[in-house]
């Protein structure tokens, strides 16, 4: 069991629930939040070692908490990996230059390629 705690901001319920016990399932302790405001709360109350982010978000976006990081780095406490439907090279882009340390594209990715790229980014 890993002490690793993965904060996952993600307002496709299913989504999050598949993600969710993927990376439970893989022995990480998993925290969710259904949107912008309840995600930014979370991101400051908790010790976590990795944010999956979306990015289309209700209440608060993904690039504005990603721009809240700049403004407030104490706030990033592990690498940041962006969650999009979006296959646009611009706002890859602006994820990265916002903070992201990765990004993947949600229509193109697996689960199990979730808990893989939480490893990856986990053990680097």
């Amino acid at each position: 069991m890993s002490d690793k705690l993965v904060l996952i901001i993600e307002d496709e319920h299913d989504l999050r629930f598949v993600y969710t016990e993927m990376l439970t399932d893989a022995g990480f302790k998993v925290e969710g939040a259904s949107d912008g405001q309840e995600g930014s709360q979370k991101i400051a109350s908790l010790p976590w070692n990795l944010l999956l982010l979306d990015i289309m978000l209700p209440g608060k976006d993904g690039l504005k908490i990603l721009k809240d990081f700049r403004e407030h780095p104490e706030l990033k406490k592990g690498p940041v990996i962006t969650l999009t439907n979006l296959n646009s090279e611009q706002i890859v882009r602006e994820c990265m230059a916002s903070g992201a340390d990765g990004y993947l594209i949600k229509s193109e990715i697996t689960p199990d390629k979730i808990v893989q790229e939480v490893q990856s980014f986990l053990n680097k």
